[in-house]
């Protein structure tokens, strides 16, 4: 019996297989969000520079997400391979460099932990199959985005374009949705917050939504079609305001403090993937229009 088939008939094998990726996929998504943004930032400063006439600036060492080598950002301390294990090495260690013992910020351990559980979950909603294993890579890839928006207020092209094409490809053969409504969704998301960050800008002058969130909202739509737009835009706002109003409360910002929206959106898009139809009708029946 092959892998595929061990994995298609023992749903447990499965969960716990994905599970186990899933952790050793966060482990490098806490290298691709720290370090995506500065290699990005690398790229912008070369263009501009390039653009201007001004000369190159001198080639300094190596940087991309394979190298250098991870090391603690407090003492250089190599990070070695059984130091990197997710989850284990954090607990082993206690939570601190193994040679200058500082302390390992949770949010390391913690990535981890939420992409080894979302993976098991997607694997256990799809069962084994081409859904859950696309569904693993978006997963992923919203993962990662929205702790690089939360960081940077930024939804980097590199990651948001080749997930749309995907989701688009993906539903070429029907997986989520028709191709039809997939592709309807990618316009509809795009043209919707693009709308209303143009009426924004228009009666305030200011600009309340970020680019990156039209791409975002118009890759969640190429995934699960236009039907899905509406309950991701409700929820979304709904945990928006929930978390600005709660920062207002404990002081931590002002109301002219921006707060990236797409962390909101790509929960509440992955939330609606998974379950957006069962809510629309729980509400429709709520309302008493079922």
């Amino acid at each position: 019996m092959s892998l595929s088939e061990v994995l298609a008939s023992y749903p447990l094998a499965f969960v716990s297989s994905a599970l186990v990726l899933g952790l050793i996929v966060g482990s490098f998504l806490n290298v691709l969000v720290w370090r995506l943004p500065k290699m990005l930032e690398r790229d912008w400063r070369a263009q501009a520079r390039d653009i201007l006439g001004l000369p190159e600036e001198p080639a300094g060492p190596t940087y991309n997400l394979l190298l250098p080598h991870s090391q603690c950002p407090h003492c250089a301390h190599p990070i070695r391979p059984w130091e990197n294990i997710p989850l284990l090495s954090y607990l082993l260690l206690g939570g601190r460099c193994a040679a200058c013992k500082t302390a390992i910020s949770q949010r390391y351990p913690l990535v981890e932990l939420a992409c080894g559980v979302a993976s098991a979950f997607v694997a256990w909603h799809f069962g084994f199959g081409w859904q859950a294993g696309l569904l693993l890579i978006l997963s992923w890839g919203l993962l990662a985005m929205s702790l690089i928006d939360a960081d940077h207020q930024l939804l980097p092209d590199v990651l948001v374009l080749p997930l749309l094409w995907l989701g688009l490809i993906a539903n070429g053969f029907e997986l989520f949705v028709g191709l039809h409504d997939a592709l309807w969704g990618a316009v509809a998301g795009y043209l919707c917050l693009w709308t209303v960050y143009w009426l924004f800008k228009l009666l305030t002058g200011k600009e309340g939504i970020g680019h990156g969130d039209f791409k975002l909202l118009a890759m969640l739509g190429a995934w699960g079609g236009w039907q899905i737009l509406p309950i991701t835009l409700l929820l979304a706002s709904l945990t928006g305001a929930l978390v600005g109003a709660a920062l207002l409360r404990r002081q931590r910002a002002q109301m002219s403090t921006p707060i990236p929206f797409g962390p909101f959106l790509a929960i509440a898009g992955w939330i609606a993937l998974l379950w957006g139809g069962q809510i629309t009708d729980f509400y429709l029946q709520f309302v008493g229009f079922k």
